[in-house]
């Protein structure tokens, strides 16, 4: 039995000329059916969490640690002003080409002093100019209220949580309350009045929600020097080119008596592997289903090979092989596996795309059973999740997906094969 007659007999199977009813064939199309629908949930699994990693990690990188971080000692001199600061960013960018960029920053605890009340704040003492500097504060960071200007005298800049809880607006004014130490050693607290120049939101509130920006100068006027860390963010080409870890090797020693130098996954590495993790989790639980679907395949393979007795056994005593009828089965769970792809993956595609309205019509329908219910929290997610549609991933499940319907066809079709015409003939 050649492989053409093979692949004839599949297509009697899938579309017979008769037009008898079929609880096999009615089963073969739930089944592929159930392949379909079951990869809908795995493709917006894997391009939303694709979407959501690569959105925090560019937040990450981009508003939080850059892609190297240089920590500076308390007692080095470089820490001590605005302009030392200034002076180690060009003797950096002279001694490392791949240097694009270089942010100082000088990071301290605050408490924050409104009329509502006071909250913990993390200040972070930047270049004035740095919201229009910077390409990722520039473009991660939305202006809510106000303006992101630090050139005036005690302006400030909040992120929209902390705003919030204290109930401030752009133009209102805050105390801020740091630490200091007087001429015999003894610490003691100092307060600052602030203007709020504006509010800004990065989407990721876990990320932002604490956020006071100052200037560079006022910062080191404000915070005193053993509660604060003076670093600069360090940006190259690309944050994940293997040249980064040669600009690494390259400042690390050349920075050695200054401070530290950290990689941008060093600094993130637990909230990095918790996003890995948690999407590796999705995608399995997501796959269980896909298999338990394709199991339908061989459960209505089961049914086919007991409705077709007649013409296995009589394709058997034709000449016709058992290894050559197997094949016949599998071609048929192997199509039924790919249309369930055809059908699956664009579904899937068009559902990611318009993620957000489904999310929004789902919080509809739970709030009128349950009050204030946020299914995708902006306390723990994004805001706005950014469509990332991984190519590969999405042709490996489709392939996986055809190869898993081959694998379930084996067992019925090898049933089929072994099929002994003699006896089914005997019953006609």
């Amino acid at each position: 039995m050649t492989f053409s007659s093979s692949l004839l007999f599949a297509s009697r199977l899938l579309f017979p000329r008769t037009g008898k009813k079929s609880n096999a064939r009615r089963s073969l199309f739930w089944a592929l059916l159930c392949i379909g629908m079951s990869l809908v949930p795995l493709i917006m699994v894997l391009t939303v969490s694709n979407g959501m990693i690569k959105g925090i990690t560019d937040r990450m990188i981009g508003l939080s640690s850059s892609h190297l971080q240089l920590v500076l000692y308390t007692n080095s001199e470089y820490a001590k002003s605005a302009q030392s600061l200034s002076q180690l960013s060009d003797a950096i960018r002279m001694y490392e080409p791949s240097v694009k960029n270089i942010y100082p920053e000088l990071q301290g605890i605050a408490l924050a002093s409104s009329s509502k009340g006071r909250f913990g704040a993390s200040v972070r003492a930047m270049e004035k100019d740095v919201f229009e500097k910077n390409a990722a504060f520039k473009k991660l960071f939305e202006i809510v209220e106000g303006n992101t200007d630090l050139s005036k005298e005690n302006s400030c800049v909040l992120g929209k949580k902390l705003a919030t809880d204290l109930n401030l607006h752009a133009g209102d004014s805050l105390r801020i309350i740091t630490t200091k130490e007087n001429s015999s050693g003894k610490t003691m607290p100092k307060i600052t009045l602030l203007k709020v120049s504006g509010i800004v939101s990065s989407g990721y509130q876990e990320l932002d929600s604490l956020w006071l920006f100052i200037s560079l100068e006022n910062g080191f006027k404000i915070l005193s020097s053993n509660s604060s860390i003076a670093q600069l963010g360090i940006e190259t080409e690309d944050a994940f080119s293997m040249n980064l870890e040669k600009s690494f090797r390259s400042l690390s020693p050349f920075l050695a008596s200054a401070g530290k130098v950290y990689r941008w996954n060093d600094l993130n590495s637990a909230q990095y592997e918790n996003f890995a993790s948690t999407q590796i989790m999705l995608i399995f639980i997501m796959m269980l289903i896909v298999l338990v679907a394709s199991v339908n395949i061989s459960s209505a393979l089961v049914m086919l090979v007991m409705e077709r007795k007649k013409e296995i056994a009589i394709l058997k005593s034709l000449g016709g092989t058992k290894n050559g009828i197997a094949l016949s089965f599998i071609i048929t769970g192997g199509v039924i596996g790919f249309f369930g792809v055809l059908l699956g993956l664009p579904l899937g595609l068009i559902a990611s795309v318009h993620f957000s309205q489904i999310m929004d019509a789902i919080e509809k329908v739970v709030n009128l059973f349950a009050n204030d219910v946020h299914i995708l929290d902006p306390q723990f997610y994004l805001q706005n999740i950014p469509l990332v549609i991984p190519v590969p991933q999405v042709i490996l499940i489709g392939v996986g997906t055809i190869v898993l319907s081959l694998l379930v066809s084996v067992i019925p079709a090898l049933r089929a094969g072994k099929e002994k015409p003699i006896e089914t003939l005997r019953k006609i």
